[in-house]
């Protein structure tokens, strides 16, 4: 992720609140790094050499993610109590050293059981890294000082564009552990452990940097504690996040899985991965002006619609030019739509209420995450294959493109 030059003609003033705030954006986005990117994300290029060496169902691959997703909810629910009983750094910060101790656990057992709970645990140490850092990304943004060129939905793309960097490191890491391990059979052990120390590493310069967002940029601590969110005027919002969660988890999940079935080569797959990761990191920039001008649900809407687009894709023509076309465009996209929930929230609520909103989204996203990958592995099981599953993960997008194109503006 690229940080913009400061435009020529700016003071030192200037050029130093645009730096500032791009250095605090950009270790906020090591939090989506970790918490999406090598927690969740880099599932997909270690569930065929699991399956493999585990012998999984479809069902129970899924089901790994749907405890995750599961988790995550328990997380999401539970991190506006944590916010205000340890603060969001220190939520965000002890979230990132605990995912990272849970992922390289993962490296050291094998039985089903053991994957689960790891997995359940992973979700709930993550959910409270992203949601933490969502917060303190909305918060950085209203600051008056960002810096010339510096808009709120930038600072918001930058953070969720993070999960980029993650999946980037991901397809480092995991392929080339498989292709030569270091000690197992089937190298996914040492992938898991190498996961854990990367999300270590990136807790360092984001326990440097992110106090600048900590602290509150408007109303008090227990004014937020008090402030509820009502869920009816943001209905049709929260219903087509829902079926986000759905049906973009389907294709996070199982692309790399169908694209194997598809007898793409190692190193296909390992570029497609690389170029869904580019995407990710360069969705602020593509959408920052869409998130800024939309105050209802038009962006949630279009970016759910190319998400269908996008998952449909290589199940309709499994070539590996479509197959990159999809990659880039899925990264491109997903991330923006976090991101348009948070700015819907931003637009529409008092900076008080910003917390609740942030967590009230966040949680229907994980109940859509709970039903999908199990819905795309038991279909997958059945006699259409993986193409079943992704087909209807395409069409739960397509849906939420229309619920959220019912959401309107409150002010």
């Amino acid at each position: 992720m690229a940080a913009p030059d400061p435009e020529p003609g700016t003071s030192l003033a200037e050029r130093q609140a645009t730096r500032r705030t791009l250095t605090t954006a950009l270790a906020l986005a090591l939090g989506a790094a970790v918490s999406l990117g090598l927690a969740r994300f880099s599932y997909a290029l270690l569930l065929p050499p699991m399956r493999a060496d585990l012998g999984w169902s479809y069902f129970t691959a899924g089901a790994m993610n749907t405890l995750n997703a599961a988790g995550y909810l328990v997380g999401a629910l539970a991190a506006p109590w944590l916010m205000r009983r340890i603060g969001a750094r220190s939520a965000l910060i002890g979230g990132s050293l605990l995912a990272a101790a849970i992922l390289a656990l993962h490296g050291l057992v094998r039985a089903d059981a053991a994957l689960y709970a790891l997995r359940l645990a992973t979700g709930m140490a993550s959910a409270a890294v992203f949601v933490a850092g969502g917060l303190m990304a909305a918060r950085l943004g209203n600051r008056p000082d960002l810096g010339p060129g510096i808009t709120p939905s930038l600072v918001l793309g930058l953070y969720y564009g993070g999960t980029g960097l993650g999946i980037v490191a991901s397809a480092l890491l995991v392929p080339a552990l498989v292709a030569w391990p270091l000690w197992s059979a089937s190298g996914w052990a040492e992938a898991w452990i190498a996961l854990g120390a990367a999300a270590a590493l990136a807790t360092v310069p984001m326990a440097r940097h992110a106090h600048e967002a900590a602290a509150p940029a408007a109303a008090s601590p227990t004014a937020a504690a008090h402030t509820r969110f009502a869920v009816r005027p943001f209905a049709f919002g929260l219903a087509g996040y829902f079926m986000f969660g759905l049906g973009y988890i389907g294709y996070m999940t199982f692309i790399v899985t169908l694209l194997r079935e598809q007898a793409l080569a190692t190193g296909t797959v390992v570029a497609f991965y690389a170029v869904l990761g580019l995407g990710v990191m360069a969705s602020p920039w593509l959408w920052a002006g869409l998130l800024q001008r939309s105050r209802g649900g038009q962006a949630l809407a279009r970016l759910n619609a190319l998400l269908a687009l996008a998952t449909a894709l290589p199940v309709l023509w499994p070539h590996a030019a479509v197959a990159f076309i999809s990659g880039a465009l899925f990264g491109g996209v997903f991330l923006s739509v976090v991101a348009s929930t948070t700015a819907l929230v931003r637009h529409n609520l008092p900076t008080a209420a910003w917390p609740a909103g942030i967590s009230a989204f966040t949680i229907v996203f994980a109940f859509g995450q709970i039903v999908g990958p199990s819905l795309v592995g038991r279909l997958a099981d059945g006699p259409g294959g993986l193409r079943a599953g992704l087909l209807v993960s395409a069409g739960a997008l397509l849906l939420g493109a229309l619920l959220a194109s019912r959401q309107r503006p409150l002010n």
